[in-house]
């Protein structure tokens, strides 16, 4: 089993080009205060992984592992890889990690998930980040392509199902009232006004079809790391530093999918499933079998992907929260609220916290890991000691879902 020792979040308000800074000094600055976060020193580090999606696009920026050399020179030398896919970049950086460590190749793992996207225009950025997307064979007619993909996902839920605004409102309500409370996240100063959260044209305007601006996650220079580590490697860390091993955290269970690249492939290939994307219901499902996880009544907390409200409205239908089609129930209900049946996205999500794409899953990971090990602050939900992270890279592409537990 692999451990979680801790790691660190830069703050994803910061926009590091009006810094002056690159993504090498966003990269640099994070893993030194990964470090110095879980009292590690760079020499006890045998393998580093970056989980990045566009570095090439944004920045003009590839081969990321590089960096490691600049945060001390105890890493230079020090094996390194970059995993690319879409928004499920950083979690697909921490399975290939966590596999180095199940194998024996490695005892210690630094993963960094990182993205730097505000140096560009709005349009421009959109454009890159269309690149997830099957070019020349979807979405060729729409300014902002990932708004109107999951415009489509909202039309298609109506259509099967009956879908009413409001819930995706509350739901958008729910996760920038999160991240409100977080110190890191991009939209914790913002403000909201009593329409902000409806079919407003005016407070809350269309992006494109039914997706609404607030309906959307961020675009957000940031970066997370994690430090991975073998049983033995975690027991020697916390003995050390005199740790008791319930402020670490394992990786319980995974689940890695993938699907067609194409949208309208991937409803196709669906057949007729009861969920719209049946390789996302997969992902969750074999996370929690290998974690020994029979129900959702035994998760205490979710971070979902909500790239938009209405990819947070589906993935609590695959999560079982509900049936397909009913996650209007746990919405109404306030099921996903802190306090509520299963919190979803106390961190705020990519919605209230921020969505620097590549830093996503690790990110995730990390929040995870605050809330089993009681360190998430004021987003903490009480009593939590087992989480599911769920992310999805594209149109649900690439899915990866990770079950973390409080260490024994």
């Amino acid at each position: 089993m692999v451990y979680v020792l801790g790691g660190y979040q830069s703050d994803f308000a910061r926009n590091w080009a009006r810094e002056g800074l690159s993504i090498g000094d966003g990269f640099v600055e994070t893993v030194r205060q990964g470090l110095d976060a879980t009292r590690l020193d760079a020499d006890e580090i045998e393998s580093g992984h970056v989980g990045n999606f566009v570095g090439d696009l944004f920045a003009g920026q590839g081969l990321l592992g590089g960096f490691f050399a600049y945060v001390d020179p105890a890493l230079d030398g020090l094996p390194t890889s970059r995993h690319e896919a879409a928004c499920a970049s950083g979690s697909v950086s921490v399975l290939a990690a966590a596999a180095e460590i199940e194998a024996g190749r490695y005892d210690l793992a630094c993963v960094v998930g990182i993205e730097m996207m505000r140096n560009v225009p709005g349009q421009k950025a959109a454009e890159n980040l269309g690149a997830a997307a099957y070019q020349g064979r979807e979405f060729g007619d729409a300014q902002f392509l990932w708004p109107r993909a999951f415009s489509d996902l909202a039309e298609e839920y109506d259509a099967l199902y009956g879908l009413n605004y409001d819930h995706l409102g509350r739901i958008a309500e729910i996760n920038f009232a999160n991240g409100r409370r977080n110190p890191a996240a991009q939209t914790r100063q913002w403000q909201f006004g009593p329409k902000s959260f409806t079919e407003d044209d005016e407070a809350n305007p269309v992006v494109e079809g039914r997706t609404r601006k607030n309906d959307c996650g961020q675009v957000t220079d940031g970066a997370a790391v994690v430090f991975l580590a073998s049983e033995s490697r975690a027991r020697e860390y916390a003995a050390k530093r005199g740790i008791p091993m319930e402020q670490l955290s394992r990786i319980a269970g995974w689940g890695h999918r993938s699907a067609a690249l194409g949208y309208r492939d991937k409803r196709r290939m669906a057949g007729d499933s009861p969920y719209v994307f049946p390789q996302v219901k997969r992902a969750i499902d074999d996370a929690r079998a290998r974690a020994g996880v029979s129900s959702i009544e035994a998760i205490d907390a979710v971070e979902t992907h909500d790239c938009f409200a209405m990819t947070e409205y589906m993935a609590i239908d695959h999560l079982g929260l509900t049936a397909p089609g009913e996650a209007w129930k746990a919405v109404e209900a306030g099921d996903i609220e802190i306090g509520g049946k299963l919190p979803i996205n106390p961190s705020g999500g990519l919605i209230g916290l921020g969505h620097p794409v590549g830093a996503t899953g690790v990110r995730m990971l990390l929040d995870a890991h605050r809330q089993v090990t009681g360190q998430a602050a004021d987003n903490q939900v009480e009593g939590a000691r087992r989480v599911q992270t769920l992310n999805i890279g594209g149109s649900t592409t690439t899915t990866v879902s990770f079950i973390v537990e409080q260490a024994a």
